[in-house]
């Protein structure tokens, strides 16, 4: 009450010695006075939050008393300015004082406030709020040079001679300030006006050029440097949000974004591409807003994160559409430096050479140096994915990825370097550049995505599904001990899922979606009438591309062998649901492959030949228990417990015919 009286007397006195009349205060003055001098007696009434409260993860990377609130969808201009208003005036009318620092108005409406924490139950309760995120930290992800520095530096030979150089493609680098003036990259960094960094830590930050500018000449470099980098011809422009320490913030981060569409609609550049080189906690508001620039047409890609941990728990990497990529030493096995190496999981979309990487030094316009991390190898595929989207221009970011995918080295991994909790999950594959760009019609490719590990309990289930601009293929599952219900496929928002059912007995469950781009492919799940009834594709013209099955008792659900004949269906055992995806392209055909293992093996594999893709895995008991089928690359994998005949593994196969 103290501090409100003495509030209440600063405006008064102000309004005094200026000799202002109450009619020349603004809406917003009006508002808090107005407010203040309500009789605080009587508690308020206030209704229970109606917003949720996020916050990083990772503690020491918070940054409190600055708070992010985000607007739900569809909330107007004017609503937004009405919200920062009532904040205001509820905060003053406590003798809080709120200061309104940045508005968005892109992926997310919403805006960036410095207040006390003190407030947030007042801002949680404001009609239009969906969620407030607390500020955190993001820092670039190349390893400290004392540890580089130990690590001897490889020796490149020979002329770098790739596809194309990348020319027709723009590439917006969100990281620290570059030195534009280096050799290796004079002409090539247009340096934008954007600046939105936090300040340094500590009171004596020397802020020279060559510190400041360190990490995005070097990143700079990777992507088009006349003599490192991968895409010589590629236009980058330099969007500052990183300070002379290599951090910076999630609303730097969002303004920067913002900025970056504002300018695209300005002067449209396409293809165009964004470079994330960095990672901090997970944040919902910084997924979202990478989501929405995707959906826009540009590709980002980002840094896996250099904590040895799952990319999962890190933004933007955990983001589905954005791009991540983990990073690999000379060995192509995964970088590794003390306590700090490469992040891993289900959400790294592939790795790429990160270990001592040459590039530009920013400590003289001549000199170069090595630098190691996510970051490192992030830019190596934004340079590949230039040379792809150079030769494709009109290729979305579903595609992008899997043509990154399809050129990558794949299985050159050690899966015991992976810890075991992620070997299934983290994709075993190394960017390298295509060997030839040249048109080679629309090709089916197909990826598995797959989910995260369900609990324990007999109706948890688990979800996977595929980028915007992927079409499913199939739906599979798989158990650790082999008690599972199944899988299905439904559709939600327009969205299909793939859903796996942990069984009686289950240690968890992983649902794993096929997803695939290729020649306008349209797909549909047909499910069985009813239980122990076939599920059949509705026409000759489709292909039958998966089976799924589910057992709503709990019980284990293996499908039975796919019909691939005249008729098209996936049959169903006696109080089972089958689910069959049926596809349809113009010249798309598809056919089984099969292999029967004559005794026991706990591992079942069939592969698809070079021309053909992958694109459902089935496992067919012959009577124990199978823990469930999935891809590993072009290969269908089945595993088994017993001491039985083993497990049969099918896989079905198809191919665009140009």
């Amino acid at each position: 009450m103290r501090r409100l009286l003495a509030l209440a007397l600063l405006l008064l006195m102000h309004a005094a010695a200026m000799e202002v009349h109450e009619e020349d205060y603004t809406e917003e003055d009006e508002m808090i006075l107005s407010l203040i001098r309500k009789d605080d007696s009587q508690p308020e009434l206030e209704s229970a939050p109606s917003g949720q409260f996020l916050r990083c993860t990772k503690a020491a990377w918070r940054v409190p008393g600055h708070y992010i609130v985000v607007l739900r969808s569809g909330t107007h201009e004017n609503q937004v300015a009405r919200t920062m208003r009532a904040l205001r005036a509820k905060a003053a009318r406590r003798g809080y004082l709120t200061e309104i620092t940045r508005t968005y108005s892109g992926a997310v409406r919403g805006f960036l406030v410095k207040m006390s924490s003190d407030v947030l139950h007042m801002a949680l309760k404001l009609p239009h709020v969906d969620y407030i995120e607390e500020d955190s930290t993001v820092f670039v992800q190349g390893l400290p040079w004392n540890l580089e520095h130990i690590i001897q530096t490889k020796n490149q030979s020979g002329k770098y001679t790739p596809p194309n150089d990348g020319a027709q493609v723009g590439l917006y680098l969100m990281d620290t300030s570059v030195q534009t003036s280096h050799r290796e990259i004079e002409g090539r960094v247009m340096v934008t006006d954007f600046n939105s960094v936090p300040e340094e830590d500590g009171v004596r930050v020397h802020r020279q050029a060559n510190q400041c500018d360190s990490h995005g000449t070097h990143t700079a470099g990777v992507v088009s440097g006349r003599d490192s980098g991968v895409a010589r011809g590629v236009s980058v422009n330099s969007v500052r949000v990183l300070n002379c320490q290599g951090k910076g913030t999630v609303s730097g981060v969002l303004a920067g974004l913002e900025y970056i569409r504002a300018s695209l609609q300005v002067q449209p550049i396409s293809p165009v591409i964004i470079l994330l080189p960095f990672a901090g906690g997970f944040s919902r508001t910084l997924n979202t807003a990478c989501r929405e620039m995707v959906r826009s047409g540009a590709v980002l890609i980002a840094a896996a994160g250099n904590y040895q941990d799952d990319a999962c728990l890190y933004s933007p990497a955990s983001e589905p559409e954005v791009i991540t990529v983990g990073a690999t030493n000379a060995a192509d096995q995964p970088l590794s430096a003390g306590t700090t190496g490469t992040n891993v999981g289900r959400c790294v979309d592939l790795f790429a050479p990160g270990d001592d990487i040459i590039s530009a030094s920013s400590d003289c316009p001549t000199c170069f140096t090595t630098k190691s991390g996510t970051s490192q190898a992030a830019a190596l595929v934004a340079g590949i994915a230039a040379v792809l989207l150079n030769a494709n221009p009109k290729a979305s970011p579903a595609d992008v990825l899997q043509l990154l995918r399809h050129h990558s080295v794949q299985q050159v991994m050690n899966p015991d370097s992976l810890p075991a909790e992620h070997r299934l999950t983290t994709p075993n594959m190394v960017a390298a550049l295509p060997k030839t760009t040249a048109p080679s019609g629309n090709p089916l490719l197909c990826r598995s995505v797959w989910s995260e590990k369900s609990g324990v309990a007999i109706s948890d289930t688990v979800v996977a599904h595929c980028r915007q601009g992927e079409e499913m293929f199939s739906c599979s599952s798989y158990s650790p001990n082999g008690a599972r219900a199944g899988e299905r496929i439904e559709v939600r928002d327009g969205q299909k899922h793939c859903v796996a059912h942990n069984g009686v007995g289950g240690e968890g469950v992983y649902a794993i979606a096929r997803c695939c781009t290729g020649n306008n492919v349209q797909c549909q799940a047909h499910a069985s009438p009813q239980t122990g009834m076939d599920a059949e594709c509705p026409s000759p013209e489709h292909q039958l591309t998966g089976c799924s099955s589910h057992f709503e008792s709990g019980g284990v659900a293996d499908p039975m062998r796919p019909l691939h004949g005249n008729r098209k269906a996936c049959p169903a055992r006696t109080r089972m649901t089958s689910y069959a995806s049926c596809c349809h392209a113009l010249s798309l055909e598809c056919r089984l492959n099969e292999h029967y293992p004559s005794g026991f093996t706990e591992q079942a594999e069939v592969s698809c030949e070079d021309s053909w893709t992958l694109t459902g895995c089935n496992s067919l008991s012959q009577g124990f228990i199978t823990h469930g089928a999935y891809a590993r690359g072009n290969i269908c994998v089945v595993r088994a417990s017993g001491e039985d005949r083993g497990a049969a593994a099918i896989a079905i196969c198809c191919r665009i015919v140009h």
